[in-house]
């Protein structure tokens, strides 16, 4: 591959990941208020409802991770190829697969997930019919989604981030909307919440079919039909679920633990903690959706060498987002939680909110071998392998429970389980791909390193000395990102990522 034709990828990311930055900083400031809001017009036991309720249609998410994967690769991979026929084939034959799921998931939420909320769950008094309403709407919002995959699949393959930007935005505004209109609201609030949230699902996603159709060919083929399609396909769904599986045990089957052993108090707490998560997961998503595409069609094309170095970047890319906005959590989640949320804080949701952070760090970091492994295609024994390690953080975590243990060793479980395996993962990848170790421990392992450390550095001493004042994080989160960043371009960028970086700040 010639230097010109590497730059113009790296530009394109560079582009892309600016358009997604952009949508992230906006979506984040309107959705930092639209959560407040929602908390304080729910209250404490009812928004611990909606997080424990909801979660057991989110349990049924795998799905859609699963699928998601599924269609975005090939979606991909048919793009790279060139052939358009096959391309049309493609995108009819996955949504005529979504719908399939859609059935699916209504006849489990409307039968099992009735029996469970009934039989299982720790509701309060007089919270029953409104948690029923919650539990129909989610399956409602989740349907939706998951039939719009296509539409935002094809969007990402042809990397067209201004119209997911926008759209994204959109919503967002649209959730402002509903968050006011429940503030407002003389009726129940949690059900009004809940259809408000289904309305906002039909808007949005329309969005992403109507912009699809009209500027991409293969959504304009009609309905079409393969068979062989569909069984290629749903192997790979089928062992892609084993990983998406795990992770949704993991996090809402862990949810759905805390209710049962701790009530819906624990889930509210979990339900803060894990929107603090997904604001942060905001920023690497940007960066995995700029890059996924290239690693893809990279790996397809032949050039291995360059989806190799992609994945290595990825990696150090994420961790080092993750790391300089995670640190002020780290030493003054209290504070943060107070200003963003304000009025009463579930009980230990600071503490949730610092263990959901750690554990993401160590999830999202080694995220570039799930994408390098599924370009591969042969992803059996990669998802049989992990997956047996990672499920394991739920049986742990019902079993210290079961003992007496508190709410949060959850969270260590789930630390300890995917550090071990994140080192499966690299080496079951370097067997079925050839993914270099000791380049991945160049590229990515010791440029992470040099991130943390110039950072504890500077932020230890005004952690143990400095009292817990509420703007005592902003001290924290400037002395975290200099030294970070003195770190990382110190000793974790190379020559030509500097010199890409001075370039554009000179321009």
């Amino acid at each position: 591959m010639t230097g010109s034709n590497i730059s113009e990828k790296s530009r394109r990311i560079a582009r892309n990941t600016v358009l997604l930055y952009f949508r992230m900083g906006v979506m984040i400031l309107i959705g930092l208020f639209t959560y407040r809001v929602i908390v304080r017009a729910l209250g404490i036991t009812d928004y611990g409802v909606y997080s424990a309720v909801g979660g057991v249609v989110i349990m049924f998410m795998l799905v859609m991770n699963t699928v998601t994967a599924a269609i975005s690769r090939f979606i991909t991979v048919g793009l790279g190829e060139g052939d358009m026929e096959r391309l049309k084939t493609i995108f009819s034959t996955s949504i005529l697969v979504m719908a399939g799921f859609c059935v699916l998931i209504i006849l489990l939420t409307e039968s099992l997930g009735l029996w469970y909320l009934h039989n299982i769950m720790v509701i309060p008094d007089g919270r029953m019919a409104a948690a029923e309403v919650v539990l129909h709407t989610s399956m409602l919002v989740l349907v939706i989604n998951l039939l719009s995959i296509p539409f935002t699949a094809v969007i990402n393959a042809h990397e067209k981030m201004d119209a997911y930007a926008f759209i994204s935005i959109l919503e967002a505004v649209l959730k402002l909307a509903v968050a006011a209109l429940v503030w407002y609201s003389p009726a129940d609030k949690l059900v009004a919440y809940s259809w408000l949230l289904v309305a906002v699902a039909v808007v949005s996603r329309g969005a992403y079919a109507l912009y699809s159709g009209r500027k991409f060919e293969e959504c304009r083929s009609g309905l079409r039909y393969d068979g062989a399609l569909v069984r290629e396909m749903g192997a790979f769904a089928g062992w892609n679920f084993l990983g998406s599986g795990a992770y949704m045990v993991n996090t809402q089957g862990v949810n759905q633990l805390l209710n049962i052993f701790f009530g819906v108090q624990a889930n509210a707490a979990r339900g803060v903690a894990d929107k603090m998560e997904q604001i942060v997961r905001q920023f690497a998503t940007n960066i995995a959706l700029a890059l996924n595409p290239q690693m893809t069609k990279s790996y397809v094309g032949g050039d291995k060498a360059y989806a190799f170095d992609l994945a290595c970047k990825g990696s150090k890319y994420y961790f080092w987002v993750l790391w300089v906005l995670a640190i002020p959590f780290f030493t003054d989640a209290p504070s943060i939680l107070q200003l963003l949320i304000g009025g009463e804080l579930p009980l230990q949701a600071a503490l949730f909110t610092r263990l959901t952070l750690l554990g993401f760090l160590i999830d999202f970091t080694p995220g570039t071998m799930n994408v390098l492994q599924q370009a591969h295609g042969n992803i059996k024994s990669y998802y049989l392998i992990t997956s047996a390690v990672a499920v394991l953080v739920f049986p742990i975590t019902w079993l210290a429970f079961k003992l007496g243990a508190p709410a949060w060793s959850g969270y260590v479980a789930f630390c300890f389980v995917y550090l071990i395996k994140a080192v499966v993962m690299l080496l079951v990848l370097n067997k079925n791909t050839g993914f270099p170790i000791t380049e991945y421990w160049r590229k990515a392992i010791l440029p992470i390193f040099w991130a943390i450390v110039p950072a504890l550095l500077l932020v230890a001493p005004v952690w143990f000395w400095v009292p817990e004042l509420p703007w005592r994080f902003v001290l924290t989160a400037i002395l975290g990102v200099s030294g970070s960043a003195l770190g990382i371009w110190l000793r974790g960028l190379t020559p030509g990522e500097k010199g890409f970086i001075l370039s554009k700040l000179g321009r």
